[in-house]
């Protein structure tokens, strides 16, 4: 008898078909997502579940008593309770690395953009504020041979380095829980202590994953080391900043601009002060959201998915399940 499993969004016709080959799908078809209440009573006799955000919890697990396995399209897994799945016996996975080189072409369309300034000229422009010459009001920085400081060095932040050194020449200094000489070595970057790193860089680009210990790492004694002209660009998670310090430091000067891709809540409360910022470039969470990229990481979902509910090892179970 085969699987059953829900797909709790849209996802592209070659993933539901990878599924369907061995499991009864069944699928939200909504264009909106699934209401949480239905979502539990889809899950009544659910084998696995395939999703990209969705909160897997105690609750959750309760209404699905059959649930073997959740695969979930994205690379963090903050919405898995891992206590409350392992105590159930399900599966989590996850999709690292297809998205790697996605994500780093962001981080740097984040520092060029916030750098030149593009999206407040771009407004200018179109404003017709643009009469004349372009005076000093209206100059960026240079990112080529500028310090960046990399927090986290991951996949993600050798990617965000390797582009860094190799295409702009800049000096790049990481900290992370565990030096990376290979890192070290293959791509001339150099290892430092937070405080250090803050203080030095002219650009910062927050990678590191949520756990509790990076919840809120980066705070207001932190943001007060960095120099006034730095840039900060956070493609992790909102909660890792601590943003009423963030948006104290853009306000006053401390720091120049910064980049956000990532907010405590999402989407942003449409008040927010960092809308009504020019010096901040603000983006709906699209780190990994092109086409290709959304793609594959699709494809490697429904293949964790089937290989957890057909007896086979998924590649990518989330390490505090295996």
């Amino acid at each position: 008898m085969k699987p059953i499993v829900f797909i709790d969004r849209t996802v592209p016709s070659e993933v539901e078909t990878r599924i369907a080959e061995h499991c009864v799908v069944d699928k939200w078809e909504g264009a909106s997502p699934i209401p949480r209440e239905l979502l539990l009573e889809k899950l009544a006799n659910a084998n696995g579940l395939l999703t990209a955000g969705s909160k897997v919890d105690a609750e959750l697990l309760t209404h699905a008593p059959h649930l073997k396995a959740v695969s979930s399209i994205s690379v963090g897994y903050n919405h898995f309770d891992l206590d409350a799945m392992k105590q159930r016996g399900v599966i989590g996975t996850h999709t690292p690395h297809v998205l790697n080189n996605t994500v780093a072409d962001l981080a740097f369309a984040l520092i060029l953009g916030t750098a030149r300034r593009v999206a407040e000229l771009d407004r200018y422009v179109k404003e017709g504020k643009w009469k004349s010459g372009v005076g000093s009001s209206l100059f960026g920085q240079d990112v080529h041979h500028a310090k960046l400081g990399i927090i986290g060095m991951g996949r993600i932040g050798e990617a965000v380095a390797r582009r860094a050194r190799f295409g702009f020449e800049m000096e790049v200094s990481y900290f992370n829980r565990s030096r990376k000489p290979e890192a070290e070595s293959l791509l001339g970057v150099r290892y430092q202590e937070l405080n250090e790193l803050l203080k030095d860089s002219d650009f910062v680009v927050m990678l590191a994953p949520l756990t509790p210990e990076t919840t809120r790492l980066i705070g207001r004694d932190q943001f007060q080391l960095m120099k006034p002209s730095s840039i900060f660009i956070n493609i992790s998670r909102g909660q890792t900043v601590d943003e009423e310090a963030l948006v104290e430091v853009l306000q006053s000067g401390a720091i120049s601009a910064a980049g956000l891709d990532v907010f405590d809540n999402e989407p942003i409360p449409a008040d927010h002060p960092f809308l009504k910022m020019d010096n901040v470039l603000t983006l709906p969470h699209i780190g990994s959201a092109t086409t290709a990229t959304r793609f594959d990481m699709a494809m490697l979902a429904a293949q964790n998915l089937v290989n957890a509910l057909t007896g086979q090892s998924p590649a990518n179970i989330v390490a505090e399940l295996q």
